[in-house]
């Protein structure tokens, strides 16, 4: 009968702390069409470096759950560190 997986809002993150880190986006897309694209790159890439240690400090008490805190701990502190890598990268081609 249930051929899906089960979606439970309790093992999901906190509302209030995804609407802050999509705060955090917003911020991060005006400053970026203001024409600082390096300070824009620099607020998202911490933003995902934080929520990433976040998930491996607090575990299953992070109010920052997507899903396992491998996974989420992984791709949140990559994705940080691979922006700032590509965006320092293509600056010292230019």
């Amino acid at each position: 009968m249930h051929d899906h997986p089960f979606v439970s809002e309790a093992h999901e993150g906190k509302p209030w702390f995804e609407w802050l880190v999509g705060g955090v986006v917003a911020v991060s897309v005006i400053v970026a069409a203001l024409g600082y694209t390096m300070a824009a790159t620099v607020i998202i890439s911490v933003a995902a470096i934080v929520t990433g240690l976040l998930r491996l400090i607090m575990r299953e008490r992070s109010p920052w759950k997507v899903r396992s805190v491998a996974f989420d701990s992984f791709v949140g502190i990559a994705l940080g560190v691979g922006l700032l890598v590509s965006y320092l990268a293509i600056r010292m081609l230019s």
